[in-house]
């Protein structure tokens, strides 16, 4: 799958027409999407009368948006118009369709992308393994014995797959960067409160935020402007930034081909500095509260009635935050609340923090488990160790793969979050793309690995 940004391009100049470019998107994902399990709904009648509008439009020379053209899929609990919005279940079959698109899929629209199909996730984005006892589990591209991530795997492994150029998807605790890590594509968590929900299934709303994954770093920062409006310049200089690597909880149990890969990104830059953060356990534990406490709250009333249509493991751990009382809610806020103000301070030193988004490369889906402290633990709900407490501060961070080691084959890929304090979005990307055109990020997708080894 070509870029974003070469599609857009290769479209306005004429080289392809949209529609071209959506029929070979739709039969692309028929024949290769058994294989991975991450796309639920093709939108085959609405993204073709799209590409015949774009079309017309360029004919007319009108313009058409800098994403003319462009395919993506959303994370099955984003509104599309017509559609019912599962958000991963059956629960909310008998719904009523959406009576328009969700916010930040109208503002692809009106930059010109072309939604063409929905994607799996875990049910209700209760998990970090896209593991669905609904629509079956999504594998991960690079390896198809293994997970994909979650909960909005369908979302990377679409883009890891080379199936689509662009998706979007949701994160409460790590929903973006977890997955995006194990399946090596780019994911932005956005500021809290930056890109709209509205339209957007909730899991923890004061948590979820939403933002989109691409395979490169440009791409991403061009799908960030469109459903921002704001104007990203990845071209500033980076050199003198200050970077501080996240040690202590954020060291633990790391594999060494991913410790080797921070080291290399870090030692191309000129002033990193070592951070350590006060307890994070307790801010990982607080998160966990949080969302148990605030999803439960929004399920009650459907787990009396149709307990059963749930998941099994995503139901009963609802039922056990809507069973939470009071008083340790109460104590999870007032951590989120100091825990916040922590790592507000700690930018008073640095500009970007670097920190591992998982332990290592994704588990096999015959052994789902993640091995922390020496134990087997689930990796459902454990993959998320590190990006759990970071989501309580609300500051945006990219997910971004690490390029694999030179002169090796690109094996699996692991990633790590790059965080700035709000509304430094640009900061990051532009950090992020430097760090890609020097080779220290970046993931070939699965597609692209296919083709070299044939």
């Amino acid at each position: 799958m070509t870029s974003l940004i070469d599609i857009a391009y290769r479209i306005r100049a004429g080289e392809v027409s949209a529609a071209q470019v959506i029929q070979q998107t739709l039969q692309t994902i028929r024949e290769r999407n058994s294989a991975y399990n991450a796309v639920t709904c093709l939108l085959d009648e609405r993204a073709l009368k799209a590409a015949a509008e774009v079309d017309a439009r360029l004919t007319r020379g009108e313009q058409v948006g800098p994403l003319a053209g462009v395919p993506f899929g959303v994370k099955d609990l984003f509104d599309l118009e017509g559609l019912v919005t599962t958000a991963g279940s059956v629960v909310l079959k008998n719904q009523p369709p959406a009576t328009q698109d969700a916010e930040v899929v109208r503002r692809l629209c009106a930059a010109g992308a072309i939604p063409v199909a929905t994607l799996n996730m875990d049910e209700f984005a209760y998990g970090f393994a896209t593991e669905n006892a609904h629509y079956g589990t999504t594998k991960n591209p690079h390896d198809t014995a293994r997970l994909a991530g979650g909960s909005s795997g369908g979302s990377t492994a679409a883009v890891a797959a080379g199936l689509l150029p662009l998706t979007l998807g949701s994160d409460t605790n790590g929903s973006i960067r977890v997955p995006a890590s194990l399946c090596g594509v780019w994911g932005l968590r956005p500021t809290q409160g930056l890109l709209p929900l509205q339209g957007v299934y909730p899991f923890a709303a004061s948590l979820d935020v939403v933002g989109p994954f691409t395979s490169t770093s440009a791409d991403l920062a061009c799908a960030f402007e469109a459903l921002s409006g704001q104007s990203v310049a990845t071209d500033q200089d980076v050199s003198g930034l200050k970077i501080g690597r996240l040690e202590g909880w954020f060291a633990q149990d790391l594999a060494p081909e991913l410790v080797a890969g921070m080291d290399r990104l870090l030692a191309a830059c000129a002033d990193v500095r070592t951070v350590t953060l006060p307890e994070v356990a307790r801010a990982r534990a607080a998160s966990f509260v949080i969302t148990a406490a605030e999803g439960g709250a929004l399920h009650l009333g459907r787990l009396r009635t149709q307990a059963m249509a749930y998941d099994p493991a995503t139901r009963d751990r609802l039922m056990a935050g809507a069973l939470l009382p009071a008083m340790p809610i109460v104590h999870a806020q007032r951590i989120r609340s100091w825990f916040r103000d922590v790592l507000h301070d700690a930018f008073r030193d640095v500009d970007i923090l670097v920190a591992p988004a998982t332990t290592g490369a994704a588990p096999r889906l015959d052994q789902p488990t993640i091995t922390l402290g020496g134990k087997q633990v689930s990796a459902r709900a454990n993959l998320g160790l590190f990006t759990q407490p970071l989501s309580l501060a609300g500051m945006p961070v990219v997910a971004a793969p690490l390029a694999p080691a030179p002169g090796k084959a690109a094996g699996l890929p692991l990633g790590v979050q790059l965080i700035a304090a709000p509304g430094k979005e640009a900061t990051l990307l532009a950090f992020a793309q430097a760090m890609e055109k020097a080779g220290l990020l970046g993931f070939p997708c699965a597609d692209t690995l296919l083709t070299e080894q044939a």
